[in-house]
């Protein structure tokens, strides 16, 4: 039986929802879905709103109260009487933005502040004018530096071989990510039109972070991670049916190898010496094991690392590969110098690894062709050297030139997972910034060289939440800024968290992690993942992604925090408010759009923004009521029904 104070409850979900949804009975309400603007939306379920305590990620704004009550036919509230304002999920979208205050029919919940610092401000870019470091090193594993608010400004968003050498720079000494190009300097040429990209894995979410962190050991301790913001969850471990299933060298085909500690060679050593046909077949049976479902989708991530396929990039402990190259010649070709063998080994070895490396990912694409096939590490900028004063962090015209000899590797690809770790010499340290940026525009570089494939493969970085050479220590605010943040705004599809065993291997660090996601990781994640959604729904008319114009600027697409709050509830996080239009023109001035295939996305002008924005206030009301009609007359046959089962039993 619906009762009055049911009524409220309902009337008080309707308040909050200014987005348009269909019109179903009440009792559908417990898995509601609720539209805010075109090609965006929210689910909210009974069993992911709030229930204990409530946590808000910025103390700048009032604290809503939350409700905690629950029944059989009833979805908990927030109370809330402005059709201005709503709730937003971190994994759809969206809605708008008004007071709440508290109501005494419906329990309100424990809400706790969380400092505002914990996240950047809605930004554009960082100050170009800080003599250091915009956030203090980090003192402690388990609680990395907060953020300045000086970090961010008040805009929006947000035939021997060796390492190939740095980019030639200006001797320019660099505090922060340097802009592209001086205000002082003519504007450049309009850039030609950008190719089209695949669509994403998830609908309307152009960006997503996946997990891929070993929990074998947190389990054991009982220690639970909250992986909301995470879209596609996988461990490293050899599990089969996962989301990401990641290729070791014992888990797909026989891959040749040196081990270098036993200088054992496993199945021949070399790529020349290897059993192709032999490998094909076993890496048959094994994407079978490990890939279940033949139309389910995700990410196939094949790591092979022992070797490079070009012959020049094998340096240093790599040319174990070369010499057995030549040697393996020199048996059957007697007569041939040392140079001759050379260049002829050279020639055998890239051949070798092409077939090998191609075949393996035309058998996958051909199995389970929902998956997105590549190699990790590919491709790779070797930008090192950040410790130069000249360091700008572009790939050399060296490199650039290797990474086209790959074409076949980007053709046979369906994604690329480039890796942006971070040492921590780069910790707090905007050349950071300057390294992944630059790794990641030359993955989107590569990625756009196959002609007539339909679109760009999708960009998948990945990264760590620690430091690679100090794996107890966490990325500051400042370090996930530059990589999950740059990540976001130089226009690839996604991240990969990935850890290592020795990560996390006993209590205190799974403690740690548990405590990191919390406090740091996932309310970032929230904040780029949304901004992300909000910038391709409006700016690109939800039929492309947000890219920075000029991808050496320092655009981030973060929320205004003035206009948004990140909520945590329960073990969701959730993003309260609606962009402004100041918030929606910043994203003009540093954003361009990148279409998915097939599809027309060309960013909206300052006039089309206010006119989208006004829309979706308009349609939010006009669907609020009539929702809310829906609800009432739902109501009233409920209580009729009652009514009458009522006289029924007492005629019984």
């Amino acid at each position: 039986m619906v009762t009055q104070r049911s009524r409220r409850c309902v009337m008080l979900l309707l308040s909050l929802t200014p987005s348009i949804f269909p019109p179903l009975p009440i009792s559908f309400l417990p898995a509601l879905t609720l539209s805010a603007w075109p090609a965006l939306s929210l689910s909210v379920t009974a069993s992911t709103l709030p229930v204990g305590n409530t946590s808000i990620i910025s103390n700048a704004l009032p604290t809503p109260a939350i409700t905690s009550t629950i029944s059989p036919t009833y979805i908990h509230l927030f109370d809330q009487t402005s059709p201005r304002k709503s709730i937003i999920s971190s994994d759809n979208l969206l809605a708008k933005k008004a007071p709440l205050y508290e109501n005494p029919q419906c329990n309100s919940s424990k809400v706790t502040a969380v400092s505002s610092d914990k996240l950047p401000l809605h930004t554009a870019e960082h100050p170009t004018s800080s003599p250091s470091s915009p956030l203090s090193q980090s003192s402690s594993t388990q609680h990395p530096s907060t953020v300045s608010t000086s970090f961010l400004s008040a805009s929006f968003f947000t035939t021997q071989t060796s390492p190939p050498p740095f980019a030639k720079t200006s001797p320019k000494i660099l505090t922060s990510p340097p802009e592209a190009a001086s205000s002082r300097r003519t504007k450049p040429l309009l850039p030609p039109p950008l190719p089209h990209t695949t669509v994403p894995l998830f609908q309307h979410q152009p960006f997503i972070v996946s997990w891929n962190i070993p929990d074998r050991v947190c389990k054991r301790y009982n220690i639970s991670m909250d992986t909301s913001p995470f879209k596609g969850m996988a461990t490293p471990a050899k599990v089969p049916g996962q989301f990401l299933s990641l290729f070791y060298t014992d888990r797909l085909g026989l891959y040749p190898h040196v081990d270098l500690a036993s200088r054992k060679q496993l199945n021949g050593g070399i790529p020349q010496r290897g059993d192709l046909r032999a490998s094909l077949n076993k890496a048959r049976a094994d994407i079978n094991y490990y890939i279940t479902s033949k139309t389910s989708r995700g990410l196939a991530v094949i790591d092979w690392e022992e070797w490079r396929p070009l012959w020049d990039r094998n340096w240093g402990a790599k040319r174990i590969y070369q010499t057995l190259s030549v040697a393996h010649l020199l048996q059957t070709e007697h007569s041939l110098n040392l140079q001759q063998a050379t260049d002829r080994a050279k020639t055998q070895f890239q051949v070798a690894a092409k077939s090998l490396m191609s075949g393996m990912l035309a058998m996958g694409r051909a199995m389970r062709p929902n998956y997105l096939w590549g190699f990790y590490l590919f491709p790779h900028c070797y930008n090192y050297g950040w410790e130069e004063p000249s360091y700008t962090g572009r790939c050399s015209r060296e490199v650039r030139r290797q990474n086209d000899e790959l074409l076949w590797l980007w053709e046979s690809s369906s994604a690329l997972y480039p890796s942006i770790y971070l040492q921590v010499s780069l910790a707090d340290n905007p050349r950071a910034a300057l390294m992944v940026r630059n790794r990641i525009q030359e993955a989107l570089r590569v990625s756009a060289l196959p002609q007539g494939q339909g679109g760009t493969a999708p960009v998948f970085a990945y990264m760590r939440a620690v430091f690679v050479d100090e794996n107890k220590r966490f990325l500051s605010q400042a370090d996930l800024v530059s990589t999950l943040g740059e990540s976001a705004a130089v226009g690839v599809s996604g991240a990969v968290l990935w850890g290592a065993s020795a990560d996390y291997d006993d209590q205190t660090s799974c403690a740690a992690l548990s405590s990191y996601l919390t406090s740091t990781l996932n309310p970032y994640i929230t904040n780029v993942t949304v901004a992300a959604q909000l910038c391709s729904n409006f700016l690109c008319r939800g039929n492309g992604r947000c890219l920075r114009k000029n991808y050496n600027s320092n655009h981030y697409l973060h929320l205004n925090l003035e206009n948004f709050r990140i909520l945590h509830v329960q073990k969701r996080f959730l993003v309260l408010g609606r962009p402004s239009l100041s918030d929606l023109k910043a994203f003009g001035r540093g954003f361009s759009c990148q279409c998915y295939t097939g599809l027309s996305c060309s960013p909206r002008t300052n006039r089309e923004l206010a006119k989208a924005l006004k829309f979706s206030v308009k349609q939010g009301l006009y669907q609020k009521f009539h929702t809310l009609n829906q609800a009432m007359l739902q109501d009233t046959k409920q209580a009729g029904f009652t009514k009458y089962n009522g006289q029924m039993n007492l005629k019984v």
